[in-house]
C-alpha cells in the first residue's frame, strides 16, 4: 500500500509542477517516485515467495517467441499471398489469420518444451519421468512390479525424502 501511495503523490507531482528552475528537484523526485508501485510489487513477490518465478520466466520467454514466430509467419503468408498469388487483399489476409490460428497451439506447445528443456529443467525432468512410468505401466499386470515403478517414479521427478505406497485389496 505504501508503493502505490507513493507513486500516486510522484505521478501526481510530475504533472503538477510547473517548470520553474525551483521546482526542479521536486520533479526528478517525482519521476523516481513513481517506480514505487513495481518496486514494492517485486519485494513482496521475492520476500513473500508469492508466485513461483522460474514458471512466470519460462512462460512469458515462451508467449514471447510464439508471437515474435506467428507475427513473421502472418506477415510472410500475407505477403506471399498478396504478391505472388492472384488473391484480393481481403482473402489473402483472412486465410493467412487461418493459417495462424491454426499453428498458435502446436507452435506454443513446442516453444514451451524447449523453454522446459533449457530454462525449466527440473519440470522438464520430471514429466521425462512421468512419462516413461506411464509408458511401462500399459503393459504391467503384477502389482510388486507396479508399485516399485510408482516409487521410482516418484523419486525421479519429486525426489521427496521417503516414498510409500499403499495399495489396498478388495476381496
Amino acid at each position: 500500500m505504501s508503493g502505490a501511495a507513493v507513486t500516486v503523490v510522484g505521478l501526481a507531482g510530475i504533472f503538477g509542477f510547473s517548470s520553474s528552475p525551483s521546482l526542479l528537484v521536486l520533479e526528478i523526485a517525482s519521476f523516481f517516485a513513481s517506480f514505487a508501485l513495481p518496486v514494492a510489487i517485486s519485494v513482496a513477490i521475492l520476500k513473500y515467495r508469492l508466485y513461483d518465478i522460474d514458471r512466470i520466466i519460462s512462460r512469458t520467454l515462451a508467449y514471447a517467441i510464439v508471437t515474435g514466430l506467428l507475427i513473421g509467419i502472418y506477415t510472410g503468408v500475407v505477403l506471399l499471398a498478396t504478391r505472388v498469388l492472384p488473391l484480393s487483399s481481403p482473402v489473402a489476409v483472412a486465410a493467412s489469420t487461418l493459417a495462424v490460428a491454426a499453428l498458435f497451439n502446436p507452435v506454443r506447445r513446442r516453444v514451451q518444451a524447449v523453454v522446459d528443456r533449457r530454462f525449466n529443467r527440473a519440470r522438464y525432468d520430471a514429466d521425462k519421468a512421468i512419462a516413461a512410468f506411464a509408458a511401462r505401466l500399459t503393459g504391467a499386470v503384477d502389482l510388486d512390479s507396479v508399485r516399485e515403478d510408482l516409487a521410482s517414479a516418484v523419486h525421479q521427478a519429486l525426489e521427496p525424502a521417503r516414498v510409500s505406497v499403499w495399495i489396498s485389496q478388495h476381496d
